[in-house]
């Protein structure tokens, strides 16, 4: 395997890596939030929230798209089923503007890069 080849796993790896960390951020934020779990306790969740996470990992981990896709949000291929992409996007609207307060670089740069696609959705349009 070349030099050039290992370094694109581990860049996919690292793009895996960051989306979990999002994700288990926005999962802890929304727990706390709606099931009074401490934010002091970082892997503090209740059982419904370990399983949301634990599902979301796997799908990312699973994720073809992983090299290309910006956000699942984003995938025009829907991989979670629907009991648990509404749940997920419950979690987003909630912990996403708090997101500003636990995490202000992560919720920057998730805030632009959702801009840059939605900008390039829109030049593919017209």
């Amino acid at each position: 395997m070349s030099a050039e080849n290992m370094n694109h796993k581990a860049d996919i790896e690292k793009k895996r890596q960051n989306e979990e960390k999002t994700l288990r951020l926005m999962i802890q934020i929304y727990c706390h939030g709606h099931h009074g779990k401490q934010r002091e306790q970082k892997e503090a969740l209740c059982e419904e929230c370990w399983q949301l996470m634990d599902y979301a990992k796997m799908r990312i981990q699973k994720c073809p798209f992983m090299e290309t896709k910006t956000f699942c949000s984003a995938c025009k291929v829907h991989c979670y089923i629907p009991q648990k992409r509404e749940k997920i996007r419950e979690v987003m609207r909630y912990s996403g503007p708090r997101m500003l307060l636990y995490h202000p670089i992560l919720a920057i740069k998730h805030a632009a890069v959702t801009l840059k696609e939605k900008q390039k959705e829109q030049g593919d349009v017209s």
